[in-house]
C-alpha cells in the first residue's frame, strides 16, 4: 500500500471535504451566514490536516502514485482546492456584507467569483493532474478571440457594465436621468443591462453600452432631493414687487416642498403683455415631484384670486379683434405673436 503515513490524513481530508459539501447544501440559500461558517470551518480543518501530515496540495508524492493511492490523493487535493475557492468567495461575501453594499457590487462580485473558479480550475489541472497549463491557456485564448468576434455587442454590454460598477456612477436604488431624458430608479443591474423603474411604474431596460456612452445624471447624490422649476406668466398691469411677494407666499405655504434650501422666485422678463416669473423649489424625492407641482399650481390660483392678480395669455398666441363692420360678425381667432 502507498505511504502509510499519508493514508489516514488523505482519508480524513476526503471525508471532511464531502461532509462540508453535504452540510453546505443542507443549510440552504436562506441561511447564508451558516453557509459561510461551514465553508470556512471545513477548509480550515482540511488545511490543518494537510499541514500536520506534511502533505503538499501543489504536487503528489511518489509514494502516493502507487496502486489505489493515486485516486485517494487526487480526490483529497481536488476537494481542498474546491473548498479554497468557496472560502475565498465566502470572505468576499463577508466583505460586501460588512460594507453594506452586496447589491451594488453584483457585477464585480460575479467577476471575482469567475476569476477565483478559473484560477482554481487551472491549479487543479496543473498541480493535481500534472497537465501542461500553458498550451491550454494558449488554445483557450484562440477560442476566446473567435467567440469575442462573434459576440461583440454582448461583450460591449458586459465590459460597460463592469466599468460602470467600478466607477460607481450609480447603485441600486438611485434615481438617474440620461441625456435623452430617460429617467427612473435603478432596480437591477446585470451583465447585459440596467433596469430602471420609471415614474409611470414601467421597467425600462437599458443596455450597459448605451449607459456608458450617454451622460448620466445621478439625482440621488448627494441626496434624494430634486429641484423643480415652474414658469408662470402674470399680466403686466401688476407691480413686479407685488407679484414676487405673492409667489413667495405661494412657495412658503406649500407643504410638499423642502424649505432648506429655501425656494426662490425669479422675475425673468417683462413686456407689454406679461411678467414672466420662474419658481424654483425642491422636493424630498423624485416621487414627490407631481404632488408638489399640483399643490403649487393650486396655491397659485388661490393667491392670485385673493390678491386680484390675473394671469397673462400664453406667449404663442394673442386675441385679435377685427375692426369696422366685421366686428359684430367675426369671432376671435388666435394668431402667432410673431405676426404682430
Amino acid at each position: 500500500m502507498f505511504g502509510e503515513h499519508h493514508f489516514l490524513p488523505l482519508v480524513l481530508i476526503n471525508l471532511l471535504g464531502l461532509a462540508g459539501i453535504v452540510i453546505w447544501h443542507i443549510q440552504g440559500r436562506r441561511r447564508p451566514t451558516a453557509r459561510l461558517v461551514v465553508q470556512i470551518l471545513f477548509f480550515c480543518c482540511m488545511s490543518l490536516v494537510l499541514w500536520l501530515a506534511g502533505i503538499s496540495p501543489y504536487h503528489l508524492d511518489d509514494s502516493e502514485l502507487r496502486d489505489a493511492g493515486i485516486l485517494l490523493a487526487k480526490s483529497a487535493r481536488v476537494l481542498w482546492w474546491l473548498h479554497l475557492a468557496w472560502t475565498m468567495i465566502g470572505f468576499l461575501h463577508i466583505y460586501l456584507t460588512l460594507n453594506r453594499r452586496p447589491q451594488e457590487a453584483h457585477l464585480l462580485q460575479d467577476l471575482i467569483v469567475g476569476i477565483v473558479y478559473l484560477g482554481v480550475a487551472l491549479s487543479v489541472i496543473g498541480f493535481v493532474f500534472g497537465a501542461p497549463v500553458g498550451p491550454l491557456i494558449a488554445t483557450s485564448g484562440i477560442v476566446v478571440v473567435i467567440i469575442g468576434l462573434a459576440l461583440q455587442n454582448t461583450l460591449a454590454d458586459v465590459f460597460s457594465g463592469i466599468a460602470l460598477a467600478l466607477g460607481r456612477a450609480y447603485v441600486i436604488g438611485d434615481w438617474i436621468q440620461l441625456a435623452d431624458g430617460t429617467e427612473g430608479r435603478v432596480v437591477e443591474t446585470n451583465w447585459r443591462s440596467t433596469n430602471l423603474l420609471s415614474g409611470g411604474y414601467n421597467v425600462v431596460v437599458l443596455p450597459n453600452s448605451v449607459l456608458a456612452k450617454q451622460g448620466v445624471t445621478n439625482r440621488s447624490r448627494p441626496d434624494e432631493s430634486h429641484q423643480i422649476s415652474l414658469t408662470i406668466r402674470i399680466s403686466a398691469i401688476h407691480k413686479p414687487r407685488l407679484v414676487e411677494e405673492v409667489m413667495l407666499a405661494v412657495l412658503q405655504g406649500c407643504e410638499g416642498i423642502v424649505m432648506n434650501p429655501p425656494p426662490v422666485v425669479a422675475l425673468k422678463t417683462i413686456d407689454a403683455i406679461a411678467i414672466e416669473v420662474e419658481l424654483f423649489f425642491r422636493v424630498a424625492s423624485a416621487a414627490g415631484r407631481m404632488p408638489a407641482q399640483n399643490e403649487i399650481i393650486d396655491l397659485i390660483y388661490e393667491h392670485c384670486r385673493a390678491n386680484g392678480i390675473s394671469l397673462a395669455m400664453p406667449a404663442q398666441s394673442l386675441i385679435c379683434l377685427p375692426t369696422g363692420e366685421q366686428k359684430e360678425q367675426a369671432t376671435p381667432r388666435a394668431i402667432s405673436s410673431g405676426a404682430l
